[in-house]
């Protein structure tokens, strides 16, 4: 159950960086920073929750790299990103990290 708040953790981590872009491109700003603001909110809340049970230094890197890669993705299919070859092996490196510390733990 921990893990799965870690990852709801880590979708909520895109959230923020979304909003603040949002906030960039809409007409009213203002939506995009409440996105943002209760995007912090609950990774932080879930992270905290996850960190009861997962060691700090896994539950930290999962969350960064759920959010990091993410966020990568997002920009990619919504924002017109690049998605060259080598931020996508990049992107892939991550989750081959991610995926080793939690089969590590």
């Amino acid at each position: 159950m921990n893990w799965m708040y870690l990852v709801l953790a880590g979708v909520f981590e895109i959230g923020w960086p979304l909003g603040l872009k949002l906030s960039q491109t809409m007409p009213s700003k203002v939506w995009g920073i409440i996105l943002a603001v209760i995007s912090m909110f609950f990774s932080g809340l879930f992270l905290w929750i996850a960190q009861k049970a997962i060691p700090i230094g896994t539950a930290y890197a999962v969350w960064t790299g759920i959010g990091a890669v993410g966020t990568l993705l997002v920009g990619i299919v919504f924002f017109g990103d690049s998605a060259s070859i080598g931020r996508l092996l990049s992107a892939l490196l991550i989750i081959v990290g991610i995926v080793g510390i939690k089969l590590a733990h």
